[in-house]
Parts: structure tokens; sequence; C-alpha cells
């Protein structure tokens, strides 16, 4: 379904899939290509996607990730850092219901794909990083798919107590990553698209051509889960 990359659209959605299961969600993955619903009734962009909306099947042409050893930390972030504790899998369907709040610029993590993510973690490919305050409550955290090196992000939040709450999830993220090999070349963290708030945090762009190129030894990585 993946296959051929010479012949993909220049651009970085690819096709529409009436439907979606989870055995070709991941299948995607392995392939540089990612699932996320459109509404084409909707022009606009920060409305919440319906659940019988077409799957669009994303492969970037300039693709946003973040190599471990391009971390930035700032002063400030540090010491926001240390009023908080981040745990592993404790929480991932609350994760996953925060990031899917239909309130939120763009949700478009509708129920279909939450119950997607869900078995996925179910099967031990989803994770999720949960930013506590030290009294345990959870303020922040992020989620994703994890293939060998590969943690493809999929959506991070922060609740308005808070602040940088989804920050110091991406530091514990990369904190295990960098705990799990020795050598770094062999994980990397897709974030998809770039953004300037990604930027700040030492995201890059590489072309689709590159990042395929490097998939095959990503996917060959030790798992850094237990």
């Amino acid at each position: 379904m993946f296959t051929q990359p010479q012949w993909w659209p220049e651009r970085d959605l690819l096709f529409f899939s009436p439907g979606i299961d989870l055995d070709v969600m991941v299948e995607g993955y392995r392939a540089g290509v990612f699932a996320m619903p459109i509404d084409p009734e909707s022009f606009d962009d920060d409305a919440a996607v319906p659940n019988d909306s077409p799957i669009g099947w994303w492969s970037p042409l300039r693709r946003g990730v973040l190599p471990l050893t391009e971390l930035k930390v700032s002063r400030s972030l540090r010491k926001s850092a240390k009023h908080y504790q981040v745990t592993i899998d404790t929480d991932f369907d609350a994760v996953v219901r925060a990031c899917a709040n239909p309130d939120r610029t763009g949700a478009w993590i509708n129920s279909r794909m939450r119950e997607l993510y869900l078995e996925l973690h179910h099967r031990g490919i989803a994770h999720s990083f949960e930013t506590r305050t030290l009294a345990g409550e959870l303020v922040g955290g992020l989620y994703g798919i994890s293939l060998g090196g590969l943690f493809a992000g999929e959506s991070m939040f922060h609740l308005p107590q808070g602040r940088d709450a989804s920050k110091v999830a991406l530091i514990g993220l990369v904190d295990h990553l960098e705990s799990t090999y020795d050598d770094t070349s062999q994980t990397l963290i897709d974030v998809q698209w770039l953004t300037d708030h990604l930027a700040t945090l030492g995201a890059i762009e590489i072309d689709r051509d590159e990042y395929l190129a490097r998939l095959p030894a990503l996917l060959a990585a030790p798992n850094p889960w237990p």
C-alpha cells in the first residue's frame, strides 16, 4: 500500500481512505506515512474533525524531527521542570483524552482515532509521558508511536495550571531515549511538521527522501521499552 515512494505526489498529503485499521496504520509508520483525518466539508482548520471524516495519509515533503542531541532546554525551562515529575504510561487514556479535547484549536483526534491509539497502547506500540505536579496532579503530557528507535510524536498538551508541562514531558521522552541508546543516531523523534514552538526546543526539518532513507536503520534499532 505504501510501496514505491518515488511515485508519491510532491505534496504532504498522499491520498485519502474512507476507513482505517491498526495493521495498515502501523504499516504506514514503518513506511514514513501517518494517518490524520480531515473534514472535507469544512475549510476551518480550527474546527474539530467529525468521526465519519475520511482519513488523510501524510508524508510531509519537509519532515519535522528532533534529534536527541539538538534538544534545547532554556534556563527558565530547567527551573520550571523542578516543579514537576514525569511518569511513563501511567495514564495513557487521560493523555490522549486531553490531547483530543474538542475545544482545542484544530482538534483532529476524534473518538475513532482515540480508540485506535488506545489499542496500539495495549499492543505496546503507543506510549505516553505524563507531566505531574509534585502532588501527583496530571497537568501535561504527550503520546506517540514507538517502533524500534523511531518515536513518532502524535500530540502534546498542558493545562493552564501546568506552565511548560508539555515541554517537560518532551524532556522526559528525550531522557528515556538517551538512557536506552548509547548511540543516539539509533533513535529519532518525529514531530511530523516543524512549528515555531518545536523549533525553540531544537526541532529541525529534513527532506522526505532523507527521512525515508533513515527509517530502515531506525526501525531495526532495539526497542526502548521493557
